[in-house]
């Protein structure tokens, strides 16, 4: 079907504002993070596997790292094996990490790979312990006691891990090889024990290893917002850091926005926090000079001004 005259100024002006965007990052490694509704939506899940692609045959290199927080739930749930968490984190015992590994390395992964693999792409899946890839030890979680602000206790959540080392001879491999990495975040110890690791800090670990261009957080927000709900599409280090102290940004978000700060703090030349929910979300926020989400870098911004720099 030919194009009417107006839909073709579109497409051509479409093309003309993502040249300056194409030319920058084409060789620059991405690293994005797979979670929230791009990864239940079916729709969703297709517009993520072809943007993948696409950044692919740009010549951009994304390095995909996937969550499943969902899937490992309802499989637990069948199994009658009960999920407790302790400040949003999966108390995770030996039977809950045989699952976790089952799902994660196994189910999710292998289904953005054939996801990939079936819209034309060419992606290999892999866990954190494949290759050493993610080293690990048991993350030691304080949580604070109700009664007392001053006070805490370690609790023990069994095979929750934090990252240690990222071998990135894993990914480099498969990269010089014109392969796109889905890693699922499972690591292991230097005693071969397995960890669950949180998907966002496993993102963001390899991203300041990999001393990536970009890292993007896909959630299931529309990013993050000031105190009068209203959308900051640019915001600095420092100025995120405010926000995190006079109490606009808490709760669930503050893992995410940790992970953009420490990743853009480590040389990571931005991190994005973006709505997985729109289709196409990962081209409109690379490509496009508005985007769809937040854009934290170190550099000074103001605050108020929702004009988005992606360079």
């Amino acid at each position: 079907m030919s194009l009417n005259k107006k839909s073709a100024l579109d497409f051509a002006q479409v093309l003309n504002e993502a040249l300056p965007y194409l030319q920058h990052f084409t060789g620059k490694t991405i690293v994005v993070k797979f979670g929230g509704n791009a990864m239940v939506d079916e729709a969703l899940k297709n517009n993520f596997a072809r943007d993948i692609i696409l950044m692919k045959l740009v010549g951009i290199n994304p390095v995909v790292v996937h969550g499943g927080g969902p899937q490992i739930g309802k499989l637990l749930e069948k199994l009658n094996i009960k999920s407790r968490f302790v400040d949003g984190m999966r108390v995770t015992d030996s039977e809950t990490m045989d699952v976790v590994e089952m799902v994660l390395g196994g189910t999710v992964n292998k289904q953005i790979v054939n996801l990939i693999n079936q819209n034309g792409g060419r992606a290999v899946g892999v866990t954190g312990k494949d290759g050493l890839l993610l080293q690990a030890k048991k993350l030691h979680h304080q949580k604070k006691a109700s009664s007392d602000a001053y006070t805490s206790e370690i609790i023990d959540t069994g095979h929750v891990g934090e990252v240690q080392n990222v071998n990135t001879d894993v990914i480099d491999m498969l990269l010089n090889t014109d392969f796109i990495p889905v890693i699922a975040p499972i690591g292991v110890d230097k005693n071969g024990t397995s960890y669950n690791i949180n998907a966002d800090l496993v993102a963001g670990k390899i991203a300041e290893s990999m001393k990536a261009e970009k890292i993007i957080l896909m959630t299931n927000i529309s990013g993050l917002q000031d105190k009068q709900g209203k959308l900051l599409s640019g915001i600095s280090a420092l100025e995120v850091k405010e926000l995190i102290a006079n109490g606009t940004i808490y709760g669930g978000m503050l893992p995410k926005i940790n992970c953009a700060l420490e990743a853009v703090k480590s040389g990571v030349k931005s991190a994005h926090i973006i709505d997985g929910r729109v289709p196409h979300a990962l081209l409109l926020e690379i490509f496009s000079d508005t985007g769809v989400g937040t854009l934290i870098t170190n550099l000074k911004t103001d605050v108020t001004d929702n004009s988005k720099k992606h360079k």
